[in-house]
């Protein structure tokens, strides 16, 4: 019996030691934009993430008024807000790198032409509660009439689109990005992963990796572009690591 209980530690202790060290995973924050003729959330820095082979690319969507998600981070582009502009305003504008503003169905049209790279697509958060369910909704029409709904993971730093996402699909894959809620409190609501800032799990709750893992749920990490912070968190065993920099850290995590 006694020999059945020290091999059963053993196991358990190997599968430990094999999850810590399993391979992080790189997500190119944005796109991998910060290539030559390329811009942030736009149809190029995804090709290029998809070239360069990244496990996903990351994108940021809003609703326009008349219910076409585009790509952008912020709430305005060029001094046009975007949620209460109709996309025939939008689509004059262009990019740093003079493409026009991207459509998620022109994300969805792009990466379905392959089968490695995943979109991780963050619903922005909206004027309303009622209006990020709306986000959400349509964000998941589009995906699963475009057959890619394996191919996707989702983020937000809005509670109600999260919500959202969970109670039309539980099975969904989301994951929380405004770092108050513990892993037991995400593993509760339905939560498929943590995606926290970087000081978040390093200074201020640098357990939770640990804990979330525990629980079964997937641990990213933004926006970290530092061989230090690398370094850190590749030790950590995280699974995912969002960067502007992915060469960088896929040199590290070639060593």
């Amino acid at each position: 019996m006694k020999t059945k209980q020290a091999l059963s530690t053993l196991f358990l202790s190997l599968c430990s030691v094999i999850s810590l060290q399993a391979q992080t995973q790189i997500i190119a924050h944005r796109g991998y934009w910060d290539k030559f003729g390329s811009a942030q959330n736009s149809l190029s820095s995804l090709d290029n993430a998809v070239t360069f082979g990244a496990y996903g690319s990351e994108l940021d969507v809003h609703m326009t008024k008349d219910g076409v998600m585009v790509l952008n981070h912020d709430d305005a582009y060029q001094g046009v807000e975007i949620q209460t502009a109709t996309y025939a305003e939008l689509s004059t504008l262009r990019l740093a790198n003079g493409e026009p503003l991207p459509t998620l169905q022109q994300c969805i049209d792009a990466v379905k032409k392959q089968s490695q790279t995943k979109l991780i697509v963050e619903i922005k958060t909206h004027a309303s509660a009622e209006a990020d369910a709306r986000a959400a909704a349509e964000t998941v029409r589009l995906i699963n009439e475009g057959g890619i709904a394996g191919m996707v993971d989702y983020i937000s730093f809005s509670e109600h689109v999260c919500k959202a996402l969970i109670k039309l699909n539980p099975k969904h894959r989301v994951a929380y990005l405004n770092g108050e809620k513990s892993p037991a409190t995400l593993k509760a609501e339905g939560y498929w992963g943590l995606d926290y800032e970087w000081s978040i799990l390093k200074e201020k709750h640098p357990e939770w990796i640990a804990e979330a893992k525990a629980l079964g749920l997937t641990t990213n990490v933004w926006t970290v572009n530092n061989v230090e912070q690398m370094q850190y968190f590749i030790s950590q065993g995280i699974d995912f690591i969002t960067t502007n920099n992915p060469q960088l850290l896929k040199g590290l995590l070639s060593k």
